[in-house]
């Protein structure tokens, strides 16, 4: 049992590292599919002379007129801040940037408004504020009301939205109206980032144009991002890291073939009169080596079964309680069951060829 519980350490841990490595992936993409790898994003890059460039204020409707594109929806730094009351030193920003948000943003980037509403033709115009849902929490908010003090005025929080996976960035924001942060935060009206969804066939053909549509006279200064593709960066480098588990799994399941390879020689040692008798009633040779390379295979299948069972279980549990999909791959557990044969085979082997090679004298002869 001891010897089989090696093996099956050795497995649970591979069967493990691979099915929460799975669920966590599949976790992953499901995200990605939920969210869309459709949209992109238009922000400055850097002029000739290393200065940071700006779009131009057209840059939202020049990406609208492109054909494929189904939503545009933008965003302009200000040198607002914003804090929880008067009382609070300006240069204590909380890592909040203050930004001017098109009406379409929201619905661009697919992100829920958690309480209140989202800004709209009347509110864009006047004192408010949509906090973003970093933004929120670190302001104290957890619902629409009360006020925030931006550039050095009230403003009234009327919304407060969920996260935005594909743009933390707004996460980290309070949102005013582009027309409200015109008139009192001294926006200038350039946009920052330009975000765009577009049908997903037609992504990459959208995205090799969208640095001349923004700024034909010198495209080379506008940089395009795709969002998802960090989220694919992110399932890969997961990838990466299973390798190594892997290696870990592979380290103690040698270990536990290690300790069957002892048991059988340990048992030849002990049965050597068994081995005896049995060749002098006629067991070949062949016999006996099967014998005992059979008993090591079963005590190793064993602790693979084991295992795998218990690595299994370990996934399910986890991706269960992480709110994950569990996944085993079958792959996974073929493998498990390989593995485990040729464990089994490669420490069986050199004791059934001793046991075979005991001539029945010698082994009767044994006290």
């Amino acid at each position: 049992m001891l010897s089989a519980l090696g093996i099956a350490i050795g497995i649970a841990t591979m069967v493990a590292v691979i099915g929460i490595s799975s669920s966590s992936k599949e976790e992953l993409l499901r995200r990605i599919d939920r969210l869309g790898t459709n949209l992109l994003t238009v922000s400055p890059g850097d002029t000739l002379f290393g200065e940071k460039a700006e779009l131009p204020e057209s840059a939202p409707d020049m990406v609208a007129r492109i054909g494929p594109v189904t939503g545009v929806g933008a965003t302009g730094a200000t040198d607002a801040t914003v804090r929880r009351t008067d009382r609070i030193a300006e240069e204590v920003t909380g890592g909040i940037a203050v930004q001017a948000a098109s009406e379409p943003l929201l619905r661009t980037l697919g992100v829920r408004v958690r309480s209140g509403a989202w800004l709209n033709a009347a509110t864009g115009r006047y004192p408010g504020v949509v906090l973003g849902a970093e933004a929120a929490r670190r302001l104290g908010f957890d619902r629409s009301g009360g006020r925030v003090w931006i550039g050095g005025r009230w403003f009234t929080v009327v919304g407060v939205l969920e996260r935005a996976e594909l743009a933390p960035e707004v996460d980290r924001s309070a949102l005013v109206g582009w027309d409200a942060a015109r008139r009192h935060l001294g926006f200038d009206g350039h946009p920052t980032t330009v975000y765009e969804r577009s049908e997903d066939a037609a992504v990459e053909d959208v995205r090799a144009v969208l640095a001349r549509t923004v700024n034909p006279e010198n495209p080379e200064e506008v940089e395009v991002g795709r969002p998802s593709d960090a989220l694919e960066a992110k399932a890969a480098a997961a990838g990466a890291f299973t390798g190594l588990l892997l290696g870990l799994g592979a380290v103690a399941l040698l270990v536990g073939g290690v300790g069957v390879a002892n048991t059988m020689v340990i048992s030849v040692l002990e049965r050597r009169r068994e081995i005896g008798l049995r060749r002098s009633l006629g067991a070949t040779r062949g016999q006996v080596r099967v014998q005992f390379l059979a008993e090591s295979l079963l005590l190793s299948a064993f602790g693979g079964g084991a295992g795998a069972l218990l690595g299994s279980a370990v996934t399910v549990v986890f991706a269960l309680a992480r709110g994950w999909p569990p996944v085993v791959p079958p792959w996974a557990l073929a493998g498990a069951v390989a593995a485990t044969l040729a464990i089994g085979a490669a420490a069986g082997l050199y004791p059934a060829m001793r046991a075979a090679r005991l001539a029945p004298t010698a082994a009767l002869a044994t006290v």
